[in-house]
């Protein structure tokens, strides 16, 4: 099977290439990348206007699979991802039961592999029933194809246990992707502590429940010498100490979530849980460091923490709902809204930060890049594109969106998968 896409705009950060050209794939391989290709092709595409981008790689993604699949499944939310551009994703432990062990880290691989729409890897948990007591069989885990551990929901508080952890990620060459929260600080807390948790009469979540981890996390990272990825960053100095880390030569990257770099506490609806999340919208200060982050490639990743809940579940007061919402389906029109449109990083950026970056820092040494000989993974964008954020249309289960009514720039046109159309925008 040969697809050509012709006349988009390929924007590759594997090879620099940031020009309207044509794009050759055959079978599941990238075939050739040049202006005005010749050859004939099973399909011809025609991204005249559109970004032609790797396939994103989204790291942080809760399928809810298995044991809890009345908010998402391994099939829905690859139809999902795949609606959103996402190639390849990472799913979180956290499930019913924890993913602590390669039996059940296979049966999600095995589900995925039947569903066959995007590559989708399963992160293992840190410790068995990610009760934070005992470490998980690590070692069994990256064998059966974990590309990384995490607690991801919480931390692991026991600080020995999980330099352990670390020692084993560093010897078997893998990331630990961090939660970074002391839930000892927490204190109930269900939004941001600041003026807007005083006038709804909340408990707040103070940076310090953030910081306190990201500054233990490095200091523990630095020591073992393995590669620390901190999630879902919210505050302005966890961007200090990231960029300080950095320049210290410690193994550490950062990603940031659409949500928060669009989004503060200012904008929450009093009584709408869908602007409830963990970590909570901050202030404008914390956003305004996060994006300065971006800018300067301080954060290396945008990712959704793409979190599903029923709308039943949602349905209740802010204290007692559930933390996250959803964000496969908008993070690339919200990335490009937020992001490219306002100048605040270049497409060149949402291409490292969506793709290939996480291929790096996950070693998926064939993906996030347009190089011939490299997965056929593609994503067509057209970024002029306006429309209006509409749950109605997801084809994840969760419906749980704070971008509810949105007019935003930049849509999913195709989304190609091993060299095989797996979302096409009609």
């Amino acid at each position: 099977m040969k697809i050509l896409i012709k006349n988009g705009h390929v924007i590759d950060p594997d090879t620099k290439l940031d020009q309207v050209a044509d794009v050759l794939l055959e079978d599941d391989k990238i075939q050739e990348v040049k202006e005005n290709i010749k050859d004939k092709a099973d399909r011809v595409i025609d991204a005249r206007g559109c970004y032609v981008m790797p396939g994103l790689i989204d790291m942080h993604v809760h399928l809810r699979d298995p044991g809890l699949t009345h908010k998402e499944d391994v099939f829905t939310g690859s139809k999902a991802a795949a609606r959103g551009g996402v190639t390849t994703l990472v799913a979180m432990p956290n499930t019913k039961p924890v993913i602590d062990n390669p039996e059940r880290l296979s049966y999600v691989k095995n589900k995925a592999m039947q569903c066959n729409l995007v590559n989708v890897l399963q992160a293992g948990a840190i410790t068995q029933g990610m009760k934070g007591e005992e470490l998980s069989d690590i070692e069994g885990m990256v064998q059966a194809g974990a590309p990384a551990i995490s607690e991801d929901g919480k931390s692991v508080m026991n600080a020995q246990i999980y330099k352990e952890a670390m020692q084993i990620a560093a010897r078997m060459n893998i990331p630990v992707l961090a939660h970074c929260e002391d839930i000892h600080m927490v204190n109930g807390g269900c939004m941001n502590e600041d003026t807007n948790s005083e006038k709804f009469g909340l408990p707040g979540i103070c940076n310090a429940v953030e910081d306190t981890i990201v500054a233990r996390d490095i200091l523990i990272a630095k020591d073992t010498g393995c590669h620390l990825h901190l999630c879902h960053c919210s505050t302005k100095d966890s961007e200090v100490m990231l960029r300080l880390a950095k320049e210290e030569g410690i193994s550490v990257t950062g990603e940031v979530c659409p949500h928060h770099f669009t989004l503060t506490s200012d904008d929450i609806v009093e009584g709408d849980t869908n602007y409830k999340m963990n970590p909570p919208l901050r202030t404008k200060e914390d956003r305004q460091a996060l994006l300065e982050g971006l800018k300067n490639d301080v954060f290396d990743v945008i990712s959704t923490d793409h979190a599903p809940h029923t709308m039943v579940e949602k349905g209740v007061s802010m204290k007692s709902a559930p933390f996250g919402i959803v964000g496969l389906e908008t993070s690339v029109s919200l990335t490009i809204t937020e992001l490219v449109d306002k100048g605040w990083i270049t497409p060149m950026q949402m291409a490292e930060k969506m793709s290939y970056n996480p291929a790096q820092i996950l070693h998926l040494t064939n993906k996030g890049s347009l190089k011939p000989g490299k997965d056929a993974d593609v994503v067509v964008i057209d970024p002029k594109e306006s429309y209006v954020i509409d749950v109605k249309d997801f084809v994840s289960k969760g419906k749980n969106t704070p971008f509810q009514g949105k007019k935003v720039n930049g849509k999913v046109k195709v989304t190609i998968c091993g060299g095989r159309v797996v979302y096409e925008d009609k």
